[in-house]
């Protein structure tokens, strides 16, 4: 005699996979409630400390020189404000997905106490990653505010760049995530940073035109994720975006994301599923 697959009369229904990310998310957000203070100052000083010493400091010494003829013919400022919003959204995926992913699932087991409701491994990590999401859209939005009071803006294109940092962030959050999910410790956060994000942060077009590098570190930068990132925020806020290399950027970072949700969602299942 066959099972009848039909839900018990009286149980209440099995939520749907979206609702599912949602509870996951909301965790994180009900945490952030009660910190989100010791992150606010940080996520307003560090654009204002970065516009002020790189764009305003080293800026008036760029463009007294003649170097503004390889930015473009654009103010130092303005030229490297998109590059900054594009490589503070990274710095904070890789923050957010680093120790908080270890504390989850080695100290506070956080993701544990999630599996033990119905919230499935995939559920646990896409509420999280949208959790990051959440928080470089606060980042990025602070530093956009910031680089219009700076007068860094020069298009309306410009808000566009909120998105597009966004998405830099994300293409290096889930792939961080898989990592994090693979230490037993967190020594492996200091070679990240050190030779993964450092690196990026400085040879990827963020503080001069990534065709001053090497002839051989050139093609390098154009695989790293945070120049497409760098890249498209500057064109928008120059309000000198190209379709077709909008497309490019945009599909380019799209697939980080997605082949780093692949990856990490084996790693957090052969982690948290025992």
């Amino acid at each position: 005699m066959a099972l009848s697959t039909r839900p018990v009369q009286g149980l209440p229904a099995q939520p749907g996979g979206r609702e599912l990310v949602l509870r996951a998310f909301a965790y994180w957000m009900a945490q952030y409630r009660r910190t989100w203070r010791g992150s606010s100052i940080s996520t307003v000083l560090e654009p204002l400390g970065f516009l002020a010493a790189m764009g305003l400091g080293l800026g008036l010494l760029v463009d007294r020189g003649p170097g503004t003829a390889s930015l473009g013919g654009v103010g130092y400022l303005e030229f490297i404000a998109p590059g900054l919003l594009a490589a503070t959204a990274m710095q904070t995926a890789a923050f957010e997905s680093t120790y908080p992913v270890m504390g989850a699932i080695r100290w506070n087991k956080q993701y544990h106490g999630m599996l033990a409701t119905p919230l499935r491994v995939v559920d646990v990590l896409a509420g999280h990653l949208l959790f990051v999401a959440f928080r470089l859209a606060i980042t990025a939005s602070v530093f956009l505010v910031v680089m219009v009071v700076f007068g860094a803006v020069g298009s309306p294109w410009a808000v566009l760049a909120l998105p597009v940092a966004v998405l830099t962030g994300l293409a290096y959050a889930p792939a961080i995530f898989a990592f994090a999910a693979t230490l037993e410790d967190n020594s492996g956060f200091a070679m990240l940073f050190r030779f993964g994000i450092v690196p990026m942060f400085l040879f990827s077009g963020t503080f001069f035109p990534v065709d001053q590098l090497p002839d051989w570190m050139e093609p390098v930068a154009w695989v790293v994720p945070l120049w497409h990132g760098v890249d498209l925020s500057r064109d928008l806020a120059l309000g000198t975006p190209s379709l077709g290399s909008a497309l490019v950027h945009v599909g380019y970072l799209l697939l980080w994301v997605a082949g780093g949700f692949v990856v990490a969602r084996r790693t957090f299942t052969k982690a948290l599923v025992t």
